[in-house]
Parts: C-alpha cells; structure tokens; sequence
C-alpha cells in the first residue's frame, strides 16, 4: 500500500502544482489584460482629447471670425456715423449760405426796383420843372 499512498501523494502534488501553474498563468495573463487595457484606455483618452480640441478649434474658428468681422463691422459704422454727421454739419452750411444768397439777390432786386423807381421820379420831377421854365 505504500507504492499507492506514494502515488496518491505524488498526484495530490502534481495537481497542487498544476492548480498553482494554472493560478499563476492565470493571474499573468490577467495583469497583461489589466496592461492592455489600461493602455488602450490611456490612448482612448489621447485620442479624444485630441478630437476634442480639433472641435473646439473649428467652432472657435468660426466664432472668432465672426468676432473680427463684428467689430470690423463696428467700427465702420462709426466711421459711417461720424461721416453722416460731418455732411449734415456742411448741408446745414450749404443751406445758411445759399439762403444768404437769395436774401442778398432779393435785396439787389428790391435796390434795383426802388433804382428804377428814383429814376422815374428824377425824371418826372425834371420834366416838371422843364415845363416849368418853359413857361
């Protein structure tokens, strides 16, 4: 009976071994997975990251272009604004002198007028006394 208690220990030793060989591939090949994973992990996150910014930089892009043409857009109004109102300054200039003008023409006209008017009095007067001295 020895030979088969022998055995019987040598079989239990055998497996315990094999258990612990498959314990041990087992608990390797887990922290390989673990590594892969993590790493995979690491890249995913990277990646995403870097699509993530591309994202922001596109629409950032787009808004900051919007942003120069805003302000762009701003300041030729005021420079429209400021325009306007240096036109508008020489309108009402144009205006006062022209209307300075047709004051000054109707004045010449009514001088010219009350001319007229002296002169035919003169001459009137100057044909009274003419007949006067001829008389």
């Amino acid at each position: 009976m020895e030979k088969s208690s022998f055995s019987h220990a040598e079989a239990a030793g055998g497996l315990e071994h094999s258990l612990l060989q498959l314990i041990s591939d087992h608990h390797s090949a887990t922290l390989r997975l673990r590594e892969k994973t993590e790493k995979a992990k690491k890249e995913a996150i990277k990646n995403s990251v870097r699509v993530s910014d591309l994202l922001v930089d596109a629409v950032n892009g787009g808004v900051q272009e919007a942003f120069i043409y805003e302000k762009r857009i701003e300041l030729e109004t005021r420079a429209l604004a400021a325009s306007v109102a240096r036109f508008g300054k020489q309108t009402d200039q144009w205006l006062a002198a022209s209307h300075g003008i047709n004051t000054a023409l109707k004045e010449i006209g009514d001088f010219e007028n009350w001319m007229k008017t002296m002169e035919y009095d003169c001459k009137r007067i100057s044909a009274a006394i003419c007949n006067i001295y001829q008389e």
